[in-house]
């Protein structure tokens, strides 16, 4: 012990020497003294090299800004006016400190160190983007309970380039330059404490990692302020009206609730005539059917099955009635349902199609060919083709009128339910509602399989030489650890060529989601010949929504819809609710649990459980993603009026059971759409309760999303007061509890928010569960 402590009283020896740039021992401390700057500005700090803890004081109130790290070696302190530099030779890292006009500027070069953890950020609460914003107590149990282990990509995680830590006097904001190769990690005992790591790849030239840190109020208002500030300055904002300019179609999103239409399907259970329907599957058609469907469709053995079964009994049960419709409806897709031996009483229309050569019609002209062939062999066992899933398509947006929904942005699952039912898509258009598929460049599959239609690419070199590969020499795997995942940067010709045939086809979208490119998921590419940074990932993937948003006309949207998307995309889904806990087996796999959100796939022309199936989630999950004690609106306090965001399409409006009317007070609080998934049962259900709040919700998002969030403050210590302000001439005042609350002169009911609009007072009362 005598031996260990006097080693290390040696090394202390050495360190300081470092400090002061003497030649002369300095005196024994166990701490190094700080080197103190004080320019004329609203702060002053003062900083351990050793350490790097750095200090700032305002008003006389001196508060750590970044916590010491073990000591370390120093040398090469040089100092010049406001501006400090040294070097930690042993991890190859060189620190320079500069006071700015109203920052400090900290940046750090790496040259030869593969890592730094700095700053560790320690306080009383913190305030960052994650996703929308949340205020973490450092000693909230459920927040620690939470965050024990977790560890959070900075570009996944984080919608802005910033975290807050809140001390007992005033607040201290990091905004950091380089959000790439970042890792947020988390202490819990004995309370929060936040470190992020930067690594600098060897494939990445830019070794710098840069901050600046801002001393403020406590408060979120300024804290956005600051962040927004920088951006206007550095010519990086882009208004929604400015993006309008360019896109007119962009202004039908204002008061448009976001609503996915799940009309894949050609067939609808109403559309055949169950009676008549074994009638017409003589020998040859049947065994021409089940030959084809293994082909065809991934569920195809088992469809050829049920075709098989039902000719041996007089009744269809449910299953066999879905099984067989989603056999014809993967059979209309195929080139090879023609055969002229089978099909021979054929209209004109259906021979003129025949006669183009089908290897040349497009998808719809196929789609169309195919269901006339049908139709011609099951005769008055179907419906006629023009009226297939009629009810959830054209007469669905009937409805919709009908009920006043003018506004809504319809999103489908892909494209191919465009191609089954183009005269749905042109009558959206023609309704002024935006329409777009869901699109993904993200994963890639080597084979075609009819449920992932966005992640196969006729240019078959890719999968093998336009894969990611780690740094060890493995593929990343894609989405469900299928497939692999697609370098963006050699995604564009495949881009075009999918937008080409797409439109091709004249399907009328007027609008584009693109799953990923928005969420922050970058990756380093060490594949030879096209090694490629997060950085340059992340370019390709704003090259390539700008290249459908430019060059196709289409209102962009993106999943999260984090700020380095900002000037590209119109609106994204995610950042106000997005997935709750990827890992939970609760949730992803367990069927037996309460809190199983379901599958992925479901029934023809049916709601898939994962997006309609309502269950509650688990006590410190409500904490965490949607309790509005946590929430900060800091995304919106900055883009407001830039990007319209909204849920995730796993976490719709509805989708978790008891807290529908909190996500709509909240919906109106932070100006955010609400989000449905909709077919006709679907909208027979909640008809009413969606017109009625929309009654509301509408007019005030389409006036509000034009105007920046200009204030918004916490109105009760228990934190379920809430109250916003757009422009100057809208507020919302939101009281999440259950009972009653004063506000100035107004009395603000349980569960109820009032809007003030021009003076015009607007109340809403969440609906009771």
């Amino acid at each position: 012990m005598k031996h260990t402590m006097s080693m290390l009283l040696a090394l202390v020896l050495i360190l300081s020497v470092g400090i002061t740039g003497c030649s002369s021992p300095a005196a024994p401390t166990a701490v190094p003294k700080p080197i103190v700057v004080n320019p004329a500005s609203p702060f002053t700090y003062d900083v351990v090299p050793e350490t790097f803890q750095i200090s700032v004081t305002k008003d006389g109130k001196t508060e750590i800004a970044s916590e010491p790290q073990p000591i370390r070696k120093v040398s090469n302190v040089q100092r010049v006016g406001d501006k400090i530099s040294w070097t930690y030779p042993d991890d190859g890292l060189q620190v320079q400190l500069t006071r700015a006009k109203d920052a400090l500027e900290v940046q750090m070069t790496s040259t030869a160190a593969k890592s730094i953890t700095w700053p560790t950020l320690s306080g009383d609460s913190y305030m960052i983007p994650w996703g929308e914003g949340k205020w973490i107590p450092s000693h909230d149990q459920h927040w620690r309970e939470f965050l024990a282990d977790e560890s959070l990509s900075f570009n996944e995680s984080f919608s802005m380039r910033f975290m807050t830590v809140n001390k007992s006097q005033f607040a201290i904001m990091y905004v950091l330059d380089n959000p790439y190769n970042n890792t947020v990690d988390f202490t819990v005992d004995p309370r929060i404490t936040i470190s992020l790591t930067h690594d600098f790849p060897s494939i990445n030239p830019d070794k710098s990692y840069n901050f600046r840190i801002y001393v403020t109020d406590n408060d979120p208002v300024a804290i956005a302020g600051i962040y927004k500030n920088e951006l206007l300055a550095q010519g990086k904002f882009t208004t929604l009206q400015q993006k309008a300019a360019k896109n007119p179609n962009i202004e039908k999103l204002y008061g448009a609730p976001h609503i996915y239409m799940w009309n894949k399907s050609l067939l609808s259970e109403e559309d055949i005539l169950w009676p008549k329907l074994k009638s017409k599957l003589d020998k040859p058609f049947l065994d021409w059917i089940t030959s084809q469907l293994p082909r065809a469709s991934d569920e195809g053995k088992e469809q050829a099955v049920q075709f098989r079964a039902v000719m041996k009994q007089d009744y269809y049960d449910k299953y066999q009635k879905n099984s067989m419709i989603s056999g014809f409806n993967a059979l209309l897709q195929s080139k090879d349902f023609y055969q002229p031996e089978i099909f021979k009483s054929l209209d004109r229309s259906t021979e003129a199609l025949i006669a183009q050569g089908i290897d040349k019609l497009n998808p719809v002209q196929l789609f169309e060919l195919n269901k006339r062939l049908l139709k011609a062999k099951l005769g008055d066992a179907v419906a006629e083709v023009d009226h297939w899933n009629e009810k959830n398509t054209v007469q669905l947006l009937q409805q919709f009128q009908q009920a006043g929904m003018t506004k809504a942005w319809l999103g489908l699952s892909d494209w191919t339910a465009a191609y089954m039912n183009p005269e749905f898509v042109k009558k959206a258009a023609e309704l002024d509602y935006l329409i777009g598929p869901y699109d993904s460049y993200h994963s890639i599959h080597q084979e075609k399989t009819g449920d992932w239609e966005t992640a196969f690419f006729p240019d078959a070199s890719l999968y093998e030489d336009g894969t990611i590969t780690k740094a060890n020499g493995e593929k990343k795997t894609g989405f469900l650890k299928k497939g692999r995942l697609l370098n963006p940067t050699l995604s564009l010709p495949s881009v075009k060529q999918r937008m080409q045939e797409i439109m091709g086809t004249g399907v009328a979208f007027n609008s584009w989601f693109i799953d990923v490119d928005a969420a922050g998921d970058f990756n380093d590419d060490y594949t030879p010949g096209h090694e490629t940074t997060e950085a340059q990932d992340m370019q390709a993937k704003l090259d390539r929504m700008a290249y459908i948003r430019d060059e196709q006309h289409m209102v962009i949207g993106s999943e999260t819809g984090n700020d380095y998307a900002s000037q590209t995309i119109a609106f994204a889904h995610g950042m106000e609710a997005p997935v709750i806990k990827w890992g939970d087996a609760d949730m992803r796999t367990n069927k037996q649990s309460p809190y199983y959100i379901g599958g992925y796939w479901g029934p023809p022309g049916q709601i898939p459980e994962r997006y309609n199936k309502q269950v509650p989630i688990k006590e410190l999950y409500d904490h965490i993603y949607i309790d509005p004690t946590y929430s900060l609106p800091l995304f919106k306090l900055v883009y407001n009026d830039s990007v319209i965001t909204t849920a995730h399409w796993e976490w719709g409006s509805f989708k978790i059971k008891g807290e529908v009317g909190t996500r709509m007070l909240k919906e109106i609080l932070y100006n955010v759409p609400p989000l449905y998934h909709m077919n006709e049962r679907a909208w027979n259900i909640n008809k009413q309760r969606i017109t009625d709040y929309l009654k509301v919700w509408s007019p005030f998002h389409a006036e509000a999303v034009q105007k920046s969030m200009t204030d918004f403050k916490i109105l009760s210590e228990d934190r379920l007061v809430q109250q916003a302000s757009y422009g100057d001439q809208l507020q919302v005042t939101a009281n999440f509890s259950d009972h009653k609350v004063k506000v100035g002169s107004e009395t603000i009911p349980a569960r109820a928010a009032l809007i003030i609009r021009h003076g015009e007072r607007t109340w809403f009362q969440a609906p009771q569960e």
